[in-house]
């Protein structure tokens, strides 16, 4: 049917207008669904909460348990509690205080050697009295066969020590009834025989084994130095969505007779240095994740406000992370509620 020209631009303008109306009414509706999101977003951001503690060691008890209220949450050592029910006893008092995370250091993940089930099941039973929030090991092996090294020392960084890592945490799982935080170690030497660098050995072991971390920062500033690594770079190739927990603590130079060959020895004697903090700064940018962040320290103990000041400063350089990247998030000071982790449905004690 042959429209007039006059009658057929009318059309054409209606069904135009139809056209941009549609159009206009779905960008309308899919800037106010990315406005949404992007609240949304932000109350994340905003409810995330820092916190910031230390390791208990019997020679600081008085000065902790005199500044609790400074004192976010304590660390303790899983093998100071194993045996003992008066040593437990006192553990499970403290937990009533304040929250709790417990670390242990003999378990040997990072291996392909089967782990200790009478380790473990010890493990299990401690986080079954004492409930707390979270437990932690180390990408590390601590023996051959059944000589017991006594160090946490580096695992080659194969595909083979990737999948051995899997299968014990996966028996770790089953035994203590949840996952734990697993943490970057220090080391003088590269591994012999490994194909990969550390920040990627990191990336693949901790995907293949779907763990969270324990980031360490003074170990991955010390590697970073010690084998030419951009420790910032280190950082950024480390995955953000996965880390959950944070050491820091400091060392010291150790040379052989050059200076060519300083290496920096994690010792735990020493202030957390200046660039440990600007790790933690960067790190609280990148990281979604409420961090726990502990100060470590084994010996050469500062009076008790040295160490607190050394919390407050860490306090700051987690909100100056978050506020750079637009996460702001206030200063902590207080005790935070404990989330208890989670109980096996079936553990194997016996």
């Amino acid at each position: 049917m042959f429209l007039p020209p006059a009658l057929a631009a009318l059309q054409f303008l209606a069904a135009l207008q139809m056209v941009v109306g549609e159009a206009v009414a779905e960008a309308e509706e899919a800037e106010v669904a990315g406005a949404v999101a992007a609240v949304a977003a932000a109350e994340v951001r905003m409810n995330i909460q820092d916190r910031v503690g230390m390791g208990w060691r019997s020679e600081l008890a008085g000065g902790i348990l005199s500044n609790l209220d400074r004192i976010d949450v304590l660390e303790v050592i899983a093998e100071d509690y194993c045996d003992g029910s008066a040593r437990l006893r006192a553990l499970q008092s403290l937990a009533r205080q304040v929250p709790v995370v417990i670390h242990g250091v003999s378990l040997g993940m990072a291996s392909t050697v089967a782990i200790d089930h009478k380790r473990l099941g010890k493990m299990a039973r401690l986080v079954d009295r004492i409930q707390p929030e979270s437990w932690s090991e180390h990408l590390a092996f601590v023996r051959a066969g059944d000589i017991d090294i006594g160090h946490l020392a580096a695992p080659p960084r194969t595909s083979s020590t990737i999948e051995g890592t899997a299968v014990n945490l996966a028996a770790a799982r089953a035994m203590v009834g949840s996952m734990p935080l697993m943490e970057n170690i220090a080391t003088l030497i590269n591994p012999p025989a490994s194909d990969r660098d550390e920040p990627t050995w990191l990336h693949e072991t901790l995907a293949s084994a779907n763990a969270s971390m324990l980031l360490d920062l003074h170990n991955l500033y010390a590697n970073s130095i010690n084998f030419g690594l951009d420790p910032n770079v280190f950082l950024a190739r480390l995955p953000a969505e996965r880390i959950h927990a944070v050491h820091i603590s400091g060392g010291q130079w150790i040379c052989n007779g050059t200076s060519k060959n300083s290496r920096i020895l994690d010792d735990h004697f020493h202030d957390p240095p200046d660039p440990v903090y600007d790790l933690l700064a960067d790190l609280a940018a990148l990281c979604p994740n409420p961090l726990t962040v502990i100060l470590e320290r084994d010996g050469d103990y500062p009076p008790i406000d040295h160490l607190l000041t050394q919390l407050d400063r860490a306090r700051r350089a987690l909100a100056s992370g978050r506020a750079a990247a637009g996460k702001p998030v206030p200063l902590h000071f207080g005790l935070a509620e404990t989330v208890p982790v989670q109980k096996a449905q079936a553990r194997r004690l016996s």
